[in-house]
């Protein structure tokens, strides 16, 4: 696999992971029966996936940052996202797991459980670790973005930030703009 479809699949693999990571947050995870002294009825309380795990959205907000960063930053910087994103995907399984494995059981009410949701969590948190650790094991190789929008020192060359590109004749309304710009920082122009 070349470096560009390794970049291609971690960020794809980082979205998806996030996205998933949302949807799932937002649907119904549970439905918690409270019962109460008679003739009072229980209470049934429907959990959505951010009541059940609330960190599974914010796992998924940050595995999509990190699938944006990962096209913005090189060698080091890429590491560090790839780190988080592990780290996230982790968390992110974990709270799936924790619900299905009888996370939400209270003493006081029961608790009738959607797997689907929690599961689709589980596998969105396995998928954002994954490719958190492919950018770390991988990514320092991996091409960043063009230099040609990055600010060069004046009198070089931006593609190669070495070679000096042939300075343009100065007009006369450089000058005077160059006279203007020394008085606005407090220049006299004249000495």
């Amino acid at each position: 696999m070349d470096a560009r479809r390794e970049l291609a699949a971690a960020v794809l693999g980082a979205a998806v992971a996030g996205a998933l990571a949302l949807v799932s947050g937002g649907q119904r995870w549970a439905e918690a029966t409270t019962e109460r002294q008679p003739p009072l009825p229980p209470v049934v309380e429907v959990l959505s996936g951010a009541d059940t795990a609330p960190l599974v959205p914010a796992t998924g907000l940050v595995l999509l940052a990190a699938a944006v960063a990962l096209l913005a930053v090189r060698s080091a910087g890429r590491v560090a996202v790839g780190l988080l994103m592990a780290v996230a995907g982790g968390v992110l399984a974990w709270s799936g797991v924790r619900v299905l494995t009888g996370g939400l059981e209270d003493a006081v009410r029961t608790v009738d459980l959607s797997p689907a949701w929690p599961v689709l969590a589980a596998v969105a948190g396995l998928l954002g670790a994954a490719a958190g650790l492919l950018v770390v094991l991988r990514g320092r190789s991996w091409p960043g973005m063009g230099r040609r929008y990055e600010r060069t020192a004046e009198g070089t060359d931006p593609r190669t930030d070495a070679t000096p590109v042939p300075a343009r004749p100065q007009t006369d309304e450089d000058r005077a703009q160059a006279a203007w710009k020394a008085l606005d920082r407090g220049e006299d122009p004249t000495a």
